[in-house]
């Protein structure tokens, strides 16, 4: 019978980042990118076991040395640049849980958000279980720069706005808009296997700041990133969110 609750950590970290080349075993603050998702699902007590999907023997060999556990490097065919994150955590479920009855939750967390922290992993997993949800992904809200008042620019620089109704309305008129980030995504098992996809109907949200929710994807992140852990994001204990 199914342990009630029980829950396996996944990190999707492959080789073959080339925006910023080697990124998840790049350092920051000392350590290698992919430190920092381990490290945060370690110290959360969440998981059974905390696995990293690579098909990289470098990243496996940093893994393992950062205890997490590589059971296998991933297919060719999940190491490609079109292939879904979601296809990825599916695959280890498949290949470490072949009865379907050992995990009840499933956690993706990518490398590439290293300024979450244990306790963003502990209440987002509390938020899942108190809404009932099959799947949850966390969230950041936009800012400044309001998606509202888009605009694509044409031929000679003219400029045409995709939400042309809200272009005169002011910023605090205007709901909330959200964009997902790769920190936290929760999913229960028997759902993930049916549908290999976090994004399925009903889906929660769950928001965090977002200097935590920070995806690095090329160089200019990465400085970002360094100054955010330089304020102390990303540690223990983080700074007042401002």
């Amino acid at each position: 019978m199914m342990r009630t609750g029980t829950c396996l950590a996944v990190i999707p970290a492959r080789g073959g980042s080339k925006r910023i080349p080697q990124k998840n075993i790049r350092l920051l603050g000392g350590k290698p990118l992919l430190a920092y998702a381990i490290q945060a699902a370690q110290d959360s007590s969440l998981f059974e076991e905390v696995i990293v999907s690579t098909d990289n023997e470098a990243i496996a060999n940093i893994a393992t040395q950062l205890g997490a556990h590589v059971p296998f490097l991933r297919d060719a065919n999940l190491a490609d640049d079109m292939t879904p994150v979601s296809a990825v955590t599916a695959d280890v479920l498949d290949k470490i849980d072949l009865s379907g009855q050992q995990y009840r939750y499933v956690c993706q967390l990518m490398p590439n958000c290293p300024l979450r922290t244990t306790s963003d992993l502990v209440d987002s997993h509390r938020q899942f279980l108190e809404t009932g949800a099959e799947a949850q992904i966390s969230v950041v809200r936009y800012g400044w720069q309001n998606p509202w008042w888009a605009m694509e620019m044409k031929e000679h620089q003219v400029l045409n706005p995709v939400f042309k109704d809200f272009m005169t309305s002011r910023s605090q008129d205007l709901p909330a808009l959200y964009c997902p980030t790769g920190a936290v995504w929760w999913i229960r098992a028997d759902v993930l296997r049916k549908e290999r996809s976090f994004h399925v109907p009903g889906k929660t949200g769950w928001e965090m700041p977002w200097q935590k929710g920070l995806d690095i994807d090329t160089q200019d992140d990465w400085a970002l990133a360094e100054a955010l852990f330089q304020l102390g994001f990303g540690k223990s204990s983080d700074p007042a969110v401002v």
